[in-house]
């Protein structure tokens, strides 16, 4: 039986940001050109290609959560989950594969020389991983065997490294693992047949007695190695809120196409504009005032837990608590945006083609995530109350 070694064999690209300030702002302008070009292609054929990943790889999307130490240029959350919402209000679909970007911040629970050998390659890295089911490794001298089939791996097809999820033991406290691999060592399965975030790409990965060395496993969201702001950042709650951002973004580009048309059109019986009609005008205005609303809390959260993050002060359960509840009600309450705005563009919005599909079929998918279903809810009300969260690894 073969054994595929990855502990040397990692490679990672060669293309990297583009100097910070003005160059990098210009490569994520040209980067979102061209993502509405070319988003229809992406739907069409199932993922987002690694050409475009290496746009917003220049665009310094894939290294926000890099630590100083590393030579990184770690990027405050508030700033990266905006720039997610942009991508977002121009295709949800790619956006939930930017928002990955902030994902190389669980690398933080690697060992240090881990950490240092896989930046001294390249600080620009996709990763994208499968964590369930949890497969039992074979542990042998220096690492573990892994053999399995994981889904819902998001992006595989433009991804860097992959992770793979294993079940944890006494050492990780009953905590899954992640090992890490490179994107060769892996089988991916296009089995990814949905109708909403069909760019996403979140096909199964399939591993073949893969030998990963113990050093580049980690416990998802475990203990960081490295003390720096961009690491006392609350990990779990930091991959809720990116693909909340996504749904924040998806709310924003289905309303400003709702007022764009409103503006602008007259009714095809001859009857007063669109946004003459007091329903619409009506719609329009609660819709905005909804999403305005819940985009606030989100930021409120997250600027008050990474000033905290900044002047190394103890963040809480309630803090984290309050990052899963905006995370979650941004997410809940932005669908219902799409969902307006649907309703407020009336008929022509039924087809295929009509522009409000992409954010309705992909925009209200995030609210379906584990990490934003409507549990989270109640998990987080028992945290301000100072009760059990009755979930694991909750906040």
């Amino acid at each position: 039986m073969v054994t595929t070694v990855v502990d040397s064999e990692i490679t990672l690209g060669d293309v990297e940001a583009a100097p910070e300030g003005a160059p990098r702002e210009a490569a994520f302008q040209h980067a979102l050109e061209v993502l509405k070009e070319r988003r229809d292609e992406f739907g069409e054929q199932g993922f987002v290609p690694r050409d475009f990943m290496a746009l917003l790889k220049k665009a310094g999307m894939f290294r926000v959560s890099v630590p100083q130490e590393f030579g990184g240029d770690p990027m405050p959350p508030a700033q990266f989950l905006k720039m997610v919402e942009q991508v977002s209000e121009v295709d949800p679909a790619t956006g939930w594969v930017a928002s990955f970007g902030s994902a190389s911040g669980y690398f933080a629970s690697l060992p240090i020389e881990s950490q240092r050998a896989l930046y001294s390659k390249s600080k620009d890295i996709v990763f994208a991983a499968g964590m369930f089911p949890m497969f039992e490794a074979e542990k042998v001298d220096g690492g573990y065997l892994v053999t399995g089939e994981w889904q819902f791996a998001s992006g595989c097809k433009g991804a860097d490294l992959l992770g793979m999820g294993l079940k944890g033991g006494p050492e990780t406290e009953g905590k899954p693992l992640t090992a890490l691999v490179d994107r060769n060592a892996v089988e991916i399965i296009d089995n990814w047949d949905v109708a909403g975030m069909r760019a996403t790409g979140s096909h199964n990965v399939h591993a073949d007695r893969v030998f990963v060395p113990e050093e580049l496993t980690f416990v998802r969201g475990g203990q960081p190695s490295i003390d720096e702001p961009i690491t006392r950042y609350p990990g779990l709650a930091y991959a809720a809120q990116v693909l909340s951002a996504v749904t924040l973004g998806a709310a924003r580009g289905a309303l400003d196409f709702v007022i764009e048309k409103g503006a602008a059109s007259t009714s095809i019986n001859g009857g007063p504009a669109k946004g003459n009609r007091p329903a619409y005008k009506t719609g329009v205005a609660k819709a905005e005032a909804q999403l305005r609303s819940a985009r606030a809390f989100f930021y409120e959260a997250t600027e008050e837990v990474w000033a905290k993050a900044e002047a190394n002060e103890e963040i809480t359960d309630h803090d984290k608590a309050l990052l899963r509840l905006s995370a979650t009600h941004a997410a809940h309450e932005s669908r219902e945006v799409i969902l307006s705005a649907f309703n407020i563009a009336g008929t022509g919005a039924i087809f295929k083609s009509h522009p409000l599909q992409r954010f309705l079929q992909d925009g209200i998918v995030p609210a379906q995530h584990a990490m934003l279903q409507e549990h989270t809810y109640e998990a987080s009300g028992a945290l301000l109350l100072n009760l059990d969260a009755g979930l694991p690894s909750f906040p």
